[in-house]
Protein backbone atom coordinates (compact mmCIF):
# COMPACT_ATOMS: atom_id res chain seq x y z
CA UNK A 1 0.00 0.00 0.00
CA UNK A 2 1.15 3.33 -0.68
CA UNK A 3 -0.48 6.77 1.09
CA UNK A 4 -0.56 9.48 -1.66
CA UNK A 5 -1.68 13.21 -0.84
CA UNK A 6 -4.54 14.17 -2.90
CA UNK A 7 -4.62 18.44 -3.18
CA UNK A 8 -6.57 19.76 -0.01
CA UNK A 9 -7.37 16.56 1.19
CA UNK A 10 -6.09 13.96 3.92
CA UNK A 11 -3.88 11.18 2.67
CA UNK A 12 -5.75 8.54 0.96
CA UNK A 13 -4.52 4.91 0.31
CA UNK A 14 -3.63 3.54 -3.17
CA UNK A 15 -2.49 0.39 -4.11
CA UNK A 16 0.75 0.09 -5.31
CA UNK A 17 1.44 -2.80 -6.80
CA UNK A 18 4.46 -2.38 -9.24
CA UNK A 19 5.94 -5.72 -9.55
CA UNK A 20 8.25 -7.51 -12.12
CA UNK A 21 5.13 -8.62 -13.99
CA UNK A 22 3.90 -5.90 -14.59
CA UNK A 23 6.96 -4.55 -16.58
CA UNK A 24 7.12 -7.60 -18.54
CA UNK A 25 3.71 -6.70 -20.09
CA UNK A 26 5.03 -3.47 -20.96
CA UNK A 27 7.19 -4.98 -22.86
CA UNK A 28 5.24 -7.15 -24.82
CA UNK A 29 3.58 -3.89 -25.72
CA UNK A 30 0.74 -4.22 -23.06
CA UNK A 31 -1.30 -0.61 -23.39
CA UNK A 32 -3.07 -1.31 -20.48
CA UNK A 33 0.11 -2.79 -18.20
CA UNK A 34 1.47 0.88 -18.98
CA UNK A 35 -1.57 2.94 -18.29
CA UNK A 36 -1.32 0.86 -14.59
CA UNK A 37 1.51 1.31 -14.14
CA UNK A 38 1.30 5.38 -14.84
CA UNK A 39 -1.37 5.78 -12.94
CA UNK A 40 0.56 3.83 -10.05
CA UNK A 41 4.03 5.44 -10.14
CA UNK A 42 3.22 9.11 -11.68
CA UNK A 43 3.10 10.93 -8.09
CA UNK A 44 6.37 9.50 -6.62
CA UNK A 45 7.70 9.61 -9.52
CA UNK A 46 7.08 12.90 -9.75
CA UNK A 47 8.25 13.63 -6.34
CA UNK A 48 10.83 11.90 -6.69
CA UNK A 49 12.21 13.62 -9.76
CA UNK A 50 11.49 17.20 -8.53
CA UNK A 51 13.51 16.27 -5.50
CA UNK A 52 16.44 15.73 -7.93
CA UNK A 53 16.00 18.44 -10.35
CA UNK A 54 14.12 20.56 -8.10
CA UNK A 55 12.29 22.84 -11.12
CA UNK A 56 8.68 21.81 -12.44
CA UNK A 57 9.28 22.20 -15.81
CA UNK A 58 11.97 20.11 -15.64
CA UNK A 59 10.97 17.36 -13.82
CA UNK A 60 8.08 16.70 -16.04
CA UNK A 61 10.38 16.22 -19.02
CA UNK A 62 12.76 14.02 -16.93
CA UNK A 63 8.86 12.40 -16.14
CA UNK A 64 8.03 12.07 -19.68
CA UNK A 65 11.72 10.67 -20.51
CA UNK A 66 11.90 8.28 -18.08
CA UNK A 67 8.33 6.99 -19.34
CA UNK A 68 9.32 7.23 -22.73
CA UNK A 69 12.55 5.02 -21.46
CA UNK A 70 10.42 2.59 -19.45
CA UNK A 71 7.88 1.81 -22.18
CA UNK A 72 10.70 1.41 -25.22
CA UNK A 73 13.42 -1.12 -22.69
CA UNK A 74 10.71 -2.92 -20.96
CA UNK A 75 11.73 -5.80 -22.90
CA UNK A 76 15.45 -5.50 -21.38
CA UNK A 77 14.17 -5.54 -18.14
CA UNK A 78 15.53 -8.82 -15.89
CA UNK A 79 13.68 -9.39 -13.14
CA UNK A 80 14.98 -8.66 -9.64
CA UNK A 81 11.92 -8.29 -7.73
CA UNK A 82 12.94 -4.32 -7.45
CA UNK A 83 11.25 -2.44 -10.47
CA UNK A 84 10.82 0.83 -8.73
CA UNK A 85 14.82 0.88 -8.27
CA UNK A 86 14.61 -0.07 -11.90
CA UNK A 87 12.68 2.77 -12.97
CA UNK A 88 14.13 5.34 -10.04
CA UNK A 89 17.65 4.28 -11.33
CA UNK A 90 16.10 5.45 -15.19
CA UNK A 91 14.81 9.15 -13.28
CA UNK A 92 17.84 9.95 -12.01
CA UNK A 93 19.91 9.54 -14.64
CA UNK A 94 17.86 11.40 -16.71
CA UNK A 95 17.64 13.69 -14.05
CA UNK A 96 21.64 14.15 -14.47
CA UNK A 97 21.19 15.02 -17.46
CA UNK A 98 18.75 17.62 -17.45
CA UNK A 99 20.71 19.25 -14.49
CA UNK A 100 24.19 18.96 -16.40
CA UNK A 101 22.00 20.75 -18.97
CA UNK A 102 21.28 22.98 -17.03
CA UNK A 103 23.99 24.21 -15.50
CA UNK A 104 25.14 25.48 -18.88
CA UNK A 105 22.44 28.01 -18.45
CA UNK A 106 23.73 28.94 -15.02
CA UNK A 107 23.52 32.87 -16.06
CA UNK A 108 19.45 32.06 -15.11
CA UNK A 109 18.01 33.85 -12.07
CA UNK A 110 18.06 31.58 -8.70
CA UNK A 111 14.40 32.49 -8.63
CA UNK A 112 13.67 30.83 -12.26
CA UNK A 113 15.35 27.92 -11.08
CA UNK A 114 12.88 26.55 -8.97
CA UNK A 115 9.02 26.25 -9.95
CA UNK A 116 6.47 28.60 -8.21
CA UNK A 117 4.59 25.28 -8.46
CA UNK A 118 6.28 22.84 -6.47
CA UNK A 119 4.30 23.39 -3.09
CA UNK A 120 0.57 24.10 -4.74
CA UNK A 121 -0.34 24.05 -1.06
CA UNK A 122 1.17 27.37 -0.21
CA UNK A 123 -0.87 29.58 -1.91
CA UNK A 124 1.16 32.96 -0.41
CA UNK A 125 4.28 33.45 -2.41
CA UNK A 126 6.47 34.05 1.33
CA UNK A 127 5.37 30.68 1.98
CA UNK A 128 6.47 28.60 -1.39
CA UNK A 129 10.18 30.81 -0.90
CA UNK A 130 9.97 29.79 2.28
CA UNK A 131 9.43 26.20 1.62
CA UNK A 132 11.80 26.30 -1.06
CA UNK A 133 14.84 27.96 0.91
CA UNK A 134 13.98 25.10 3.48
CA UNK A 135 14.37 22.69 1.16
CA UNK A 136 17.35 24.32 0.02
CA UNK A 137 18.91 23.04 3.52
CA UNK A 138 19.00 19.74 2.64
CA UNK A 139 21.46 17.63 1.02
CA UNK A 140 20.01 15.87 -2.57
CA UNK A 141 19.30 12.21 -0.79
CA UNK A 142 17.71 13.99 2.50
CA UNK A 143 15.08 15.95 -0.08
CA UNK A 144 14.68 12.57 -1.47
CA UNK A 145 13.97 10.73 1.54
CA UNK A 146 11.57 13.11 2.69
CA UNK A 147 9.73 14.19 -0.19
CA UNK A 148 8.76 10.77 -0.89
CA UNK A 149 8.03 9.93 2.55
CA UNK A 150 6.00 13.10 3.13
CA UNK A 151 4.40 14.14 -0.28
CA UNK A 152 4.28 10.77 -1.76
CA UNK A 153 3.41 8.96 1.36
CA UNK A 154 6.23 6.00 0.41
CA UNK A 155 6.93 4.44 4.08
CA UNK A 156 10.37 3.99 4.82
CA UNK A 157 10.99 0.78 3.88
CA UNK A 158 10.03 0.73 0.62
CA UNK A 159 12.18 4.00 -0.10
CA UNK A 160 15.01 2.31 1.18
CA UNK A 161 14.36 -0.89 -1.29
CA UNK A 162 13.55 1.61 -4.21
CA UNK A 163 16.63 3.70 -3.71
CA UNK A 164 18.80 0.66 -3.30
CA UNK A 165 20.12 1.88 0.90
CA UNK A 166 20.06 0.83 4.03
CA UNK A 167 16.77 1.17 6.26
CA UNK A 168 18.86 2.09 8.71
CA UNK A 169 20.38 4.94 5.95
CA UNK A 170 16.55 6.14 4.84
CA UNK A 171 15.52 6.74 8.96
CA UNK A 172 19.02 8.46 9.84
CA UNK A 173 19.08 10.65 6.73
CA UNK A 174 15.31 11.21 7.24
CA UNK A 175 15.37 12.19 11.25
CA UNK A 176 18.74 14.71 9.94
CA UNK A 177 16.57 16.01 7.48
CA UNK A 178 13.41 16.85 9.52
CA UNK A 179 16.18 17.85 12.32
CA UNK A 180 17.83 20.35 10.33
CA UNK A 181 14.47 22.12 9.13
CA UNK A 182 13.15 22.02 12.28
CA UNK A 183 16.10 23.86 13.68
CA UNK A 184 15.56 26.08 10.76
CA UNK A 185 12.21 27.28 10.71
CA UNK A 186 13.05 27.66 15.25
CA UNK A 187 15.91 30.09 13.81
CA UNK A 188 13.69 32.06 11.63
CA UNK A 189 10.78 32.40 13.73
CA UNK A 190 13.50 33.36 16.65
CA UNK A 191 14.38 36.26 14.07
CA UNK A 192 10.41 37.60 13.59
Amino acid sequence: MLMMMVQGQSPVMKELHVDDELILRIGRDDPEAFHTFYEQTEKALYAYILSLVRHHHDAEDVMHDTYMKVRSAAHLYQPQGKPMAWVFTIARNYAMMQLRSRSKDADLPPEEMLSETLFTEAAAPEDRMALQALLEELEETERSIILLHAVSGFRHREIAQDLGLPLSTVLSKYNRGLKKLRRRLEEEGGRR
